[in-house]
C-alpha cells in the first residue's frame, strides 16, 4: 500500500488501541510477512552512517510496533479454524481478531470503543458497515436489537440478535455486514471445535459465534461510519492505494495533480 505493507497498517491499527501482543496466523510461503517485523541491522548500519534519519526510523519501525508471534495454519480451512489456531497462545483471555485483507483510517478508530464495550459485556464484539442489499451475499450479515441502556454511551452500539453466513438479498434479515474486526472470548474455541464444516469443508467462525449466542453469550456489535480499506477486491485494493497515496504529505499533491490530469486525458478503453 504505496510503500507499506498492509499488514504494517493492520499492525499499527492494533498498537494504537494498545494492543502490543499480536499473533499472525500464517501459511506456507508467507514467512516474508513475518520477516517484515524483524530488525535489519546492516540496512540499519547503512542509514545510520549516511545519516538518513528518515529512513532509518521508516526500517527500524515495524519492529518497534509489538511483540510480534507466529502460528502456522496447516491447512486453509475457514476463518474459524484459523482463530482456532491462536488457542495456545490466547488461552481463555478476550482477545482481538484483525483480518489481514482491511483496515481502518487511524484517524478514525474502530477497536478502542470496541474494547471497551467487550470490557463492560465480557462478550462477542463485532464491527458492522451497512452495505446495498445487494451485497449481503458477499459477508456475514446480522439481525439486531436496541442495546442495553448501560452500554448505549459507547457508541452506534446494538445488539446482535443472529447471524447469518453470506445470505441472499431477499433472505438477508438487515444490511449490516460483519466489518474484519471481532472482540471475542476465550470460549470461542471450545464452540469453533464444536462447529462442523460448512461449504468447501471450512469453519465458519460466523457459526461458532452463532452457537456461542444461541447458549446465552452475550453479542453486542458497533456501526463503523469511518473510512474503511478493503484490500481483499481488485477494485478495493486500487481505491485504497489511490486514497492513501493522495492523503500523504510527501507524493499527495503530486499525485492528484497526476491523477486528474490522467483522468481528464486519458482515453477510455472498451472492451467486450
Amino acid at each position: 500500500m504505496v510503500d507499506r505493507p498492509v499488514l504494517q497498517y493492520i499492525v499499527e491499527e492494533a498498537a494504537a488501541a494498545g494492543i502490543t501482543d499480536v499473533l499472525l496466523i500464517t501459511g506456507r510461503g508467507k514467512t516474508s510477512m513475518v520477516d517484515h517485523f524483524d530488525r535489519q541491522p546492516y540496512l540499519e548500519a547503512r542509514l545510520e552512517e549516511k545519516g538518513d534519519r528518515d529512513r532509518l526510523a521508516a526500517v527500524r519501525k515495524p519492529s518497534e510496533l509489538a511483540d510480534i508471534y507466529t502460528c502456522r495454519q496447516h491447512e486453509p480451512l475457514g476463518l474459524g479454524h484459523a482463530v482456532g489456531c491462536g488457542e495456545a497462545h490466547v488461552g481463555d483471555d478476550a482477545f482481538a481478531v484483525l483480518l489481514g485483507d482491511e483496515f481502518v483510517d487511524l484517524a478514525e478508530p474502530l477497536l478502542p470503543p470496541m474494547l471497551e464495550l467487550q470490557a463492560r459485556t465480557g462478550g462477542i464484539v463485532l464491527s458492522f458497515m451497512e452495505v446495498a442489499p445487494e451485497e449481503t451475499k458477499r459477508y456475514g450479515i446480522a439481525s439486531v436489537a436496541e442495546p442495553e441502556a448501560e452500554v448505549a454511551d459507547i457508541g452506534e452500539v446494538v445488539r446482535v440478535t443472529g447471524l447469518v453466513e453470506k445470505p441472499s438479498q431477499e433472505e438477508a434479515p438487515s444490511n449490516l455486514a460483519v466489518l474484519g474486526r471481532y472482540i471475542l472470548p476465550g470460549t470461542i474455541f471450545d464452540a469453533i471445535k464444536r462447529t462442523k464444516p460448512g461449504s468447501g469443508g471450512e469453519i465458519q467462525l460466523t457459526d461458532a459465534m452463532a452457537l456461542l449466542l444461541e447458549e446465552g453469550t452475550p453479542v453486542h456489535g458497533i456501526v463503523y461510519r469511518g473510512t474503511r480499506y478493503d484490500t481483499g477486491m481488485p477494485l478495493g485494493y486500487l481505491q485504497a492505494v489511490v486514497q492513501i497515496a493522495s492523503q500523504r504529505e510527501d507524493v499527495g499533491p503530486a499525485f492528484r495533480e497526476w491523477l486528474a490530469t490522467f483522468v481528464e486525458t486519458s482515453p477510455v478503453v472498451k472492451t467486450t
